[in-house]
């Protein structure tokens, strides 16, 4: 094998691989000598099929199959033998080869920066701590009374209001045709609470058992069912029932119907949930500072290709986004060159510290073990019941979703490894301060879109700061269709019941 280079720019790099003829030549032989010990062939002996027949046969096939392990083993060996650590899959051309001639190919490839990471010991950062206090936990306990609520019948001739629940028959019909799924029997429905799409609960407010109701409206044009998005109707509706709600009391008994000692025990068990849910806000806080820090600690050349990579895919997003109507208030009045240039930046970030966390990480033999993987896709088994089993084996037979899996688990474990190294000191503050930036559970390395603002601040102190040669880097359900669908994300087309 004979390596030439002819190109060094920066993190790039591109080669020249020759192979000889002879070398293809022996492994050629080598391989159909192999498929006449194994093959069965018509009026000759196993093992003596004779090699100009083997050669004849299955020759183009395994030239194709020994070209194919050629360049691969070779370009293997060029990276080893270089130290080349390529940053993504390096882009293998072959520019020449004949039959009995040598082969030669060309291999494209951005190489990993080398870099020293920072001295994290240096790092202050500051957490900050809400303590829960006792109106949080009342709160608690009263969404959870609401969440036991039970309706009872009112008083005869008692209208209905919102929070009151109304048992109703309804048909729904389209140009005096009913359609599928519009049709319910003895179907109780809480009004306000949004259970059925908008305009339907609003307009059985001040009704009455014993009610016809002709409800008019049209559905979403977003709605899940095709036939009906966008569609004016007319629902026939009777009411046949109004109740309202009774809400058990906050004591003892309402502990033991979930199994726990006592009222102080269920408080007990609320204030550890509550003090959790305080702990990952906080925790989240800390980390994007901590990433903020190392954004602006750090200044290495990336591998353009991943940044062009991230970029194309936080663009992806945005252009969705714009399409549902959800742009982003700050790119609103902002042509598109401004807008790819700001979220260039934030790839960049994003770049800059996935290879500066990756590092750290490979430095300090951090890993994610076999055990804390087996949770993990047990967690997300949890949340498809039924289908466990084909959870388990798609991440088992999938390296690339095991690996995306992994990849969050790796970086919070290489966040902690440098938070314990730098100084910490906690402030107590009050929930509001604690919950106040709307995006505060957003790690920046993962959810950088909503750190627009941030990134473009970074990126212009860098390029200020930067040396010369520096480049910055790193179908409907039918038997529901009146039902409004059940918000998953936001934002996201909604599905129905």
């Amino acid at each position: 094998m004979q390596v030439t280079s002819t190109e060094e720019d920066g993190l790039k790099r591109e080669v020249t691989i020759v192979v000889s003829s002879d070398d293809i030549e022996k492994h050629v032989v080598e391989r159909l000598e192999k498929l006449g010990q194994e093959i069965r062939l018509p009026g000759f002996r196993p093992g003596k099929v004779p090699m100009s027949v083997l050669r004849q046969r299955y020759g183009k096939s395994v030239l194709g199959e020994v070209l194919q392990q050629t360049v691969d083993t070779n370009a293997q060996e060029a990276l080893t033998e270089n130290e080349w650590r390529p940053a993504m899959q390096p882009n293998i051309e072959v520019t020449k080869f004949d039959e009995g001639e040598d082969l030669k190919f060309k291999m494209k490839l951005e190489l990993m920066p080398e870099f020293e990471p920072s001295d994290f010991s240096g790092i202050k950062l500051e957490k900050m701590v809400a303590e829960v206090d006792d109106s949080s936990i009342e709160e608690a306990l009263g969404k959870f009374a609401d969440q036991q609520k039970t309706f009872v019948a009112a008083k005869d001739g008692a209208k209905a209001e919102n929070g009151n629940a109304v048992v109703i028959d309804f048909l729904g019909k389209r140009d005096g045709v009913p359609f599928d799924g519009g049709k319910g029997e003895a179907h109780q429905l809480e009004l306000g609470s949004g259970q059925f799409i908008p305009g339907f609960e609003e307009q059985l407010v001040g009704t009455k058992a014993g009610d016809h109701v002709d409800v008019s409206l049209t559905f979403p044009e977003d709605y899940q069912a095709a036939d009906l998005a966008g569609a004016a109707v007319i629902f026939e509706v009777d009411v046949k029932e109004v109740k309202v709600s009774e809400r058990p009391p906050i004591d003892d008994d309402l502990a033991k119907g979930l199994g726990l000692e006592n009222l102080d025990d269920l408080k007990s068990k609320v204030r550890e949930q509550i003090s959790g849910e305080y702990a990952s806000i906080s925790r989240e806080r800390l980390k994007r500072k901590l990433l903020d820090q190392l954004d602006e600690m750090h200044d290495f050349d990336l591998p353009p290709g991943l940044v062009e990579v991230e970029f194309e895919a936080i663009w992806k997003r945005v252009e969705e986004d714009k399409e549902k109507g959800n742009e982003d208030e700050d790119a609103k009045g902002k042509d598109e060159d401004q807008l790819k240039e700001e979220y260039r930046a934030i790839a960049e970030r994003r770049v800059r510290l996935g290879i500066l966390l990756q590092k750290v990480g490979e430095a300090n033999e951090i890993k994610v073990t076999q055990e804390e993987v087996n949770r993990a896709i047990s967690a997300q088994a949890q949340r498809y019941p039924g289908q466990e089993r084909e959870i388990f084996e798609h991440f088992q037979n999938d390296p690339q979703a095991s690996a995306q899996l992994q990849a969050p688990m790796f970086e919070e474990k290489v966040v902690d490894f440098i938070i314990e190294l730098a100084k910490v000191t906690d402030r107590t503050v009050p929930l509001d301060e604690l919950t106040a930036d709307p995006d505060a559970d957003q790690a920046p390395g993962e959810k950088a879109l909503a750190r627009l603002k941030s990134a473009k601040k970074s990126s212009a102190k860098k390029k200020a700061d930067a040396k010369p040669a520096a480049k910055k880097a790193a179908s409907a359900d039918k038997k529901a269709a009146v039902k409004k669908p059940a918000a998953k994300k936001k934002a996201a087309p909604k599905k129905s019941k």
